[in-house]
């Protein structure tokens, strides 16, 4: 008697591959594992603690509390501005609601556009709906942004959803405004679903302002937006994200919802709507504290040999050209582990086309970061001598 295929078959996380790895050494310093490195805010902690001692212990609605989905709606009245009603589902994080998402939309055997490096759990989530994945490879040379002539290309009379991350995860890249629009304007002539994950928005830097692609004509009624707590508020372990979509989509998200995880902590809930109305400040503070991570780390590995590197415009990653070393990306991290202790995460984790890179978070100190890169810079001098 066998396992089924999807559970022979699934990938394993190559981040936790090399987090795994690094728990049995010691003196190492990890760049792997994509959490914030601050705890959440006091006022959060507050809330959530208070609710538990009042005894909020119960079952809540399936689609979120009203106070959150309130909250919520709030937050985004300046762009998506949903009904609080019918419009927002809750989570037990973003990663729930991608693959709600995604169950609700695609059927087995539609296609689904993914720009890749993607952010590892995406293949799973395609593989578990069934649905047969189409890769747009991005390069440097574009910055890791999609181009709208890739992604007509990909375009097929199967073609159903395409899936867009930005900030993405791993390159940090951000899709700028006027391709955007372009790619909007691509999917409204195919008559696309989107799925557009968007958890690092507010994690961008240089002054540069956002743009969502559910702000052009015709994409608010096709797209599924996604979002949450864990890299705004360093939230991660609280496990609360939410989607935005037109009603029907929600409601049919909801109804799966209820068959999975069903429903979310009260308090964590609560603690969410606080986070939202008291906490941008914070949210602020600490995107500015990436942002000086940012150019340390990035004027550090740019004084390496052997290696090159895109400045990312967002999230909190470096994803680091390592061709010229001549080494595969997973042998070139685990012998950087083994000789220095410091632990990073193969860009093939993130698909095929991650081949010859190396993903960094920067969600970390000053201090692990220059001793860190000070580490790898020396591993480079004594390779590459």
């Amino acid at each position: 008697m066998k396992l089924s295929n999807l559970a022979r078959n699934m990938g394993a996380s190559a981040i936790r591959a090399m987090y795994n790895e690094a728990l049995n050494m010691t003196d190492t310093i990890s760049f792997t594992v994509g959490e914030p490195d601050f705890v959440t805010p006091r006022i959060i902690i507050d809330e959530a603690v208070e609710a538990w001692q009042r005894g909020l212990t119960h079952y809540t609605p399936n689609a979120g509390i009203q106070e959150l989905r309130k909250a919520i709606a709030e937050y985004h009245k300046d762009d998506l501005n949903p009904n609080y009603q019918n419009e927002i589902l809750v989570s037990c994080g973003a990663m729930e609601s991608l693959q709600l998402a995604l169950l609700t939309l695609v059927d087995p055997g539609d296609e689904v556009i993914l720009v890749t490096p993607a952010w590892a759990n995406y293949f799973g989530h395609i593989a578990m709906s069934g649905a047969v994945m189409k890769e747009v490879r991005v390069t440097e040379e574009t910055e890791f942004i999609p181009t709208v002539d890739q992604m007509r290309k990909a375009i097929t009379p199967k073609t159903k959803l395409v899936m867009i991350n930005s900030p993405c995860n791993p390159t940090g890249a951000v899709i700028d405004s006027e391709t955007s629009k372009g790619l909007a304007e691509l999917f409204v002539e195919h008559d696309l679903f989107v799925i557009s994950d968007e958890i690092y928005n507010r994690l961008v830097y240089d002054g540069l302002k956002y743009t969502s692609i559910t702000s052009f004509p015709g994409m608010r009624e096709r797209t599924v937006y996604i979002s949450g707590f864990s890299k705004m508020f360093a939230m991660t372990g609280w496990r609360l994200g939410y989607s935005i979509a037109r009603p029907d989509i929600i409601q049919a998200m909801t109804k799966l919802h209820e068959n999975s995880a069903s429903c979310l902590p009260e308090p964590t809930q609560l603690a969410g709507a606080r986070a939202l109305k008291s906490c941008q400040s914070d949210v602020d503070r600490m995107r500015d504290i990436y942002e000086k991570r940012r150019n340390l780390i990035f004027d550090l590995v740019n004084d390496m040999p052997g290696v090159k590197v895109t400045k990312p415009k967002g999230a909190f990653y470096l994803f680091v050209n390592i061709k010229d070393t001549g080494m595969k990306s997973s042998e070139f991290c685990m012998d950087l582990l083994r000789k220095t202790g410091v632990v990073t995460v193969p860009g093939t984790g993130f698909g095929d086309a991650g081949e010859g890179y190396i993903r960094l978070t920067y969600a970390t100190s000053d201090e692990n970061i220059i001793e860190g890169m000070g580490r790898m810079k020396q591993y480079l001098v004594n390779r590459m001598s």
